[in-house]
């Protein structure tokens, strides 16, 4: 049986305040619980009797078993999918010069969960394995960004910095990274050199990349509507843009 207490403190790491105090993070689904499994110290199951005999060898510190109408109860989805986990915060750090070596993506203040879920389940996809996030950008461990994740937020280090002094300690003498920024003003991705390391810096979902940032930018890279010039929405979802970048990168 599911008690209050649990309930409340499930309910409770949907803030982001909770989950640094309590060093937690909720996943929901078979796929999403599935994935993070491996990789994550699980502290609670939540789960039906069904999932629960499908894997009798789950490894976590508490196990309960609920009927449907319990996990209702403390699930964050309009239609829970027969398993709930509370697992332990990760607390990745940013390898030194990974970005001479690798391709890497940055975020300057992604808002939306949905889109940084959805962005980290395309780097995941393109083999881009570090996503350096400014301090302002929500939070890889909020309820919607795992579930948008799918999984991926497993196998992809997600880190938070100030991205303005990251990016400056990237233009030193000795480590001229490429920096990588798309603008509406920019230059064609699709007849740009590209490299196999380096940063690809991603804007906010209302403002672009800041000023702030734009001054690190080494190249500015736009991606053409078709037909090029013609009349049509102003700009694209930062996720759907993040994903053709990747794709041009990879492509090369």
């Amino acid at each position: 049986m599911l008690s209050k207490a649990k309930i409340k403190l499930i309910q409770s790491l949907e803030q982001k305040k909770k989950r640094r105090e309590e060093h937690l993070f909720v996943a929901e689904g078979p796929k999403v619980v599935g994935d993070l499994m491996p990789i994550f110290t699980c502290r609670l199951i939540v789960a039906t009797t069904t999932w629960l005999k499908k894997h009798s060898q789950i490894k976590a510190i508490e196990t309960i078993e609920v009927t449907h109408e319990e996990l209702c109860k403390a699930s964050f989805l309009k239609t829970p999918q027969e398993v709930l986990a509370i697992f332990k915060l990760p607390h990745p750090t940013l390898p030194a010069n990974i970005a001479e070596k690798e391709l890497c993506l940055a975020l300057d203040d992604i808002q939306d969960p949905g889109n940084l879920g959805t962005i980290i389940r395309i780097a995941d996809w393109f083999g881009i394995k570090h996503l350096i996030c400014s301090i302002g950008t929500v939070d890889a461990f909020n309820p919607k960004t795992v579930q948008a994740s799918m999984g991926a937020v497993a196998r992809v280090n997600v880190y938070y910095t100030n991205l303005q002094e990251y990016l400056a300690n990237l233009r030193t003498e000795n480590a001229q990274v490429p920096i990588y920024g798309t603008f509406l003003e920019g230059n064609n991705i699709y007849k740009e050199p590209l490299s196999t390391n380096g940063i690809i810096v991603m804007g906010n979902e209302g403002n672009g990349i800041s000023l702030l940032t734009q001054q690190f930018i080494t190249h500015r890279l736009f991606i053409p509507n078709y037909p090029e010039g013609s009349l049509t929405s102003e700009s694209l979802n930062v996720a759907i843009a993040t994903a053709i970048t990747c794709s041009e990168f990879r492509r090369r």
